[in-house]
């Protein structure tokens, strides 16, 4: 996960038009609602799920730990899933190399054409260079939060689906090549410089003609005490599916951590699928406005980002949520 986009002007005059005109509407809506009955998303699974990729080592594209991981995600996506697909793809970094990237993409129900459309990504970061020690400013990270903590809630949701399958199409897509943005003293901006997988698959998705009705990014969600704002450009191009996701949030009582407060526009995964796919994403992200690291999670971009970082409350509050919008489709 990547960079807070400059300019915060243009994004507020949404959340205000979104607020407002829609809400009596809205409130008799979630008075009608009654929860289906959904599978227990089991934390402790997830939570194995997430040390499992931290195990293999840094994910780094290129090296045999990435390898080993890639061979054990499709290894337990095939258990679950009715398909998987590997999109094997080649992007060029910040530092004019080419580089090989494989994305993951599992489908459940895949001859529906009603989709939703689920992400994380699977790669970690190859620098620590927000570490406070720059002796390890070039030493690659753990990722368990940013990175590990999406996917291992994705997987356990796999999980569920192969136990109790939803009465809608499932596509969930684990990126590649999302974390080798340039290190922070270089001082290259471009946005394009991240995000590499989703842009190949959102440019050349796995199947021809391929759209959902909205998809949802997990970036950094295993974090204790996470607080997840409304990020600006998942406002402005999928409020609904903000507004949906939140609700359920505040429904099911995690109020206090799902926050109906403005965040940072975010260049992450989902705006370029919002770009390029034209399917309306959010962006599930921890974000701090007190932290001194880039308002990211405190250990974002550092040689902290360990397992011990990693919270089983916010994983199963995170699965349960996005659970619950998924089964009741």
């Amino acid at each position: 996960m990547k960079k807070i986009f400059a300019f915060f002007v243009i994004i507020p005059m949404i959340l205000v038009s979104c607020g407002g005109g829609n809400k009596s509407t809205k409130n008799n809506k979630e008075k009608e609602r009654k929860l289906v009955n959904i599978p227990e998303f089991n934390a402790d699974s997830a939570y194995f799920f997430v040390k499992k990729q931290v195990d293999f080592g840094p994910r780094v594209p290129g090296t045999q730990e990435h390898k080993e991981c890639a061979n054990w995600l499709v290894e337990k996506l095939n258990q679950y899933s009715d398909t998987v697909i590997v999109q094997a793809f080649k992007a060029r970094t910040y530092d004019k190399v080419t580089r090989n990237g494989k994305n993951i993409i599992a489908s459940f129900n895949p001859s529906y054409t009603n989709r939703v459309l689920l992400m994380a990504h699977w790669d970690s970061r190859p620098f620590a260079d927000h570490d406070e020690d720059e002796t390890k400013h070039n030493q690659p990270i753990d990722g368990a939060n940013d990175g590990a903590s999406g996917v291992g809630i994705l997987l356990e949701m796999a999980r569920m689906f192969q136990n109790q399958k939803p009465d809608i199409g499932i596509d969930i897509v684990l990126f590649d090549l999302e974390d080798w943005g340039p290190p922070s003293d270089k001082q290259i901006y471009e946005d394009e410089n991240w995000g590499l997988g989703s842009q190949y698959w959102s440019k050349n998705p796995h199947k021809m003609g391929y759209t959902a009705r909205y998809g949802i990014l997990l970036d950094m969600v295993g974090a204790k005490d996470p607080q997840f704002l409304r990020e600006q450009f998942s406002e402005m191009y999928a409020g609904f599916v903000m507004d949906m996701v939140w609700s359920y949030a505040g429904e099911l009582g995690y109020g206090a951590y799902f926050l109906n407060r403005q965040g940072y526009p975010l260049t992450d995964d989902h705006v370029w699928v919002n770009k390029y796919a034209n399917i309306p994403s959010i962006d599930i992200i921890h974000v701090d406005k007190k932290s001194g690291n880039g308002s990211f999670f405190e250990h974002w971009h550092t040689s902290g980002d360990t397992m011990d970082k990693i919270d089983k409350n916010t994983l199963k509050m995170v699965g349960h949520v996005v659970s619950t919008v998924v089964y009741n489709e």
